[in-house]
C-alpha cells in the first residue's frame, strides 16, 4: 500500500494523471475516438514532394508527437 502511494506521488510530481491514460482504454466514446483519430492523422511527417519544393523552408513537422514522451491530456 505504501509503495503504490509513493508511485502515485511521483506521477503527480511529473504531471502525469491517471485520466491522461484514457486514450489507451478499451471502452472509448465516439467523441474520444474521433479526437484520437484526428491526433493520429496530424502526427505524421511532411510529404517528400513538399520538402523538395524550391520555395519552402519547412524541412520537418515541428509538431510531431511521440506517444511516450508527450501525452495528449484529453
Amino acid at each position: 500500500m505504501v509503495e503504490t502511494e509513493k508511485i502515485g506521488k511521483r506521477r503527480e510530481e511529473k504531471g502525469e494523471e491517471r485520466d491522461s491514460i484514457i486514450g489507451g482504454s478499451a471502452h472509448k466514446t465516439f467523441r474520444l475516438k474521433r479526437t484520437l483519430a484526428k491526433k493520429q492523422r496530424q502526427n505524421r511527417p511532411i510529404p517528400q514532394w513538399f520538402r523538395l519544393k524550391s520555395d519552402t523552408n519547412i524541412q520537418y513537422n515541428a509538431k510531431r508527437r511521440h506517444w511516450r514522451r508527450t501525452k495528449l491530456h484529453i
